[in-house]
């Protein structure tokens, strides 16, 4: 063989092994080198101590994804009845106090400290009378919040009603990720009604994971809410009597036809099946 032609022959071998190396190494990145630190949070759950509104939002959707009482986010962010709130601004959820930093007395040296006083001393020479001292306590700024209305006694419902007909396929779970309610699964189009009388507070599908929601405010204690429905036949601060028909079972945000129900005392979810009547 001709060396020239030889000498050809090798380069473009070596051109070609190096194209393929460096096209080896476009590939898909191994499945190790994927992060999976994030923190895992419940559909439609608020974990942040801050919160910005969006459209559709109401202080009760937000206070039930954040699980807070209602009153208690008010409270945090000023607002009065109705408690109107505006896309674009921001909520505070978390109910810890901000510490605020102690400011250190700057070290002054005895000499100086003897050369104030002589001056004091030689500048007021005639005895003053000490003011007596007030018996009443100095006053403080006000508290950021109280949470003593929410310490009183709770207002129970007199009667609870199965929301839904169909079987339990999913209990109620306290774990931090378990399921904060339970899934009744039935036909879709049967009814959804009312497990107690009450005002709509939220009609909508903003809450991430619940699909078509509807939750009821029975009173100052007590929420109630209805999930993953196929349609809604109720508005936001319509009254609602026991037993009515507020919705049709459906699937929305699920993977199966089935309402998820959920009963919330003062934010914090509860097990339905201690206040639903026995079937």
């Amino acid at each position: 063989m001709d060396v020239s032609r030889f000498i050809k022959v090798v380069i473009v071998s070596f051109i070609i092994s190096y194209l393929t190396g460096c096209a080896s190494n476009t590939g898909p990145a191994p499945v190790s080198s994927i992060s999976t630190s994030k923190k895992i949070v419940r559909p439609g759950q608020l974990s942040d101590s801050q919160y910005k509104v969006i459209k559709g939002d109401t202080l009760y959707s937000i206070s039930f994804a954040a699980g807070v009482a209602p009153k208690l986010l008010a409270q945090l962010n000023n607002l009065s009845p109705p408690y109107v709130i505006y896309p674009g601004s921001w909520l505070t959820l978390s109910t810890t106090k901000k510490t605020v930093p102690i400011v250190k007395k700057t070290s002054v040296s005895k000499k100086w400290r003897k050369r104030v006083d002589r001056q004091k001393k030689d500048r007021y020479s005639k005895d003053v009378a000490k003011p007596k001292r007030s018996a009443k306590k100095p006053e403080y700024a006000p508290k950021p919040y109280s949470t003593s209305k929410l310490s009183s006694k709770a207002k129970k419902i007199s009667k609870w009603i199965w929301p839904a007909k169909g079987r339990v396929v999913s209990a109620y779970s306290a774990q931090e990720q378990g399921n904060k309610g339970i899934d009744i699964a039935g036909l879709k189009g049967s009814n959804i009604v009312a497990a107690a009388a009450g005002k709509v507070v939220y009609a909508g599908a903003a809450l991430r994971g619940y699909g078509k929601l509807v939750i009821i405010k029975h009173n100052d204690d007590y929420l109630s809410a209805y999930a993953h429905n196929d349609k809604i036949f109720v508005k936001e601060k319509q009254r609602i009597k026991q037993g009515q028909v507020i919705a049709i079972m459906g699937q929305t945000g699920a993977t199966r036809v089935m309402l998820h129900f959920e009963i919330r005392f003062r934010g914090k979810s509860v097990n339905p099946s201690n206040y639903l009547p026995k079937r």
